[in-house]
C-alpha cells in the first residue's frame, strides 16, 4: 500500500492531530514518513522600505525558530511511535505549490493533513491550502478533519 507519507504541518491544534492521526496511520502499516514545515516569507508593501531590513531579519529568526520547534515536536511524536521520519523545512509564497513539489521530489505515495489550518478571514481569502494540494496532487491525499 503506502510506504512513504508526506506530513504537511504548521503547528495549529487541528494540524498537530492530523499530523498524530497521520503518524499512527503510518506505524499501522509500516510507512515512513516526511514531515514538513512551509514558512511563508514576510510579504509588506510599502511607499518607505527604510528600516525594513531589520523587520525582515527578526521576521525570519523568528519563523525558522517556530519551524524548528514545529519539527522537533513532530520528529519526536514520530519516535515515540516507532515511525522513520525526516523532516524538511522550505520557505515558500505558495505552501499548496510546496507540498505538492515536495511530496513529487521525495517520492511520496501519500500526502496526509489536516482539512485546514487557517481560520476566518485570511482562510476566505487567501482560500484553503488543503483544497489547492487536492486540486493539484498528483498523488493521493488524505485529509484529516
Amino acid at each position: 500500500m503506502y510506504k512513504h507519507i508526506l506530513i504537511p504541518t504548521d503547528g495549529s491544534a487541528l494540524s498537530t492531530q492530523a499530523l498524530e492521526k497521520a503518524l499512527d496511520f503510518a506505524h499501522e502499516i509500516g510507512a515512513e514518513a516526511t514531515i514538513l514545515a512551509v514558512m511563508e516569507p514576510l510579504q509588506v508593501f510599502t511607499m518607505n522600505p527604510s528600516g525594513m531590513e531589520i523587520a525582515y531579519a527578526e521576521y525570519d529568526r523568528q519563523n525558522n525558530e517556530a519551524a524548528d520547534g514545529i519539527l522537533a515536536d513532530a520528529k519526536e511524536a514520530a519516535k515515540k511511535r516507532l515511525v522513520a521520519a525526516d523532516t524538511v523545512k522550505i520557505e515558500s509564497i505558495d505552501p499548496a505549490g510546496a507540498i505538492v513539489e515536495i511530496a513529487e521530489k521525495y517520492d511520496c505515495d501519500l500526502i496526509a493533513m489536516a482539512s485546514h489550518g487557517r481560520s476566518g478571514f485570511k482562510a476566505f481569502m487567501l482560500g484553503s491550502v488543503t483544497m489547492k494540494v487536492l486540486a493539484h496532487s498528483k498523488v493521493p491525499v488524505l485529509v484529516y478533519r
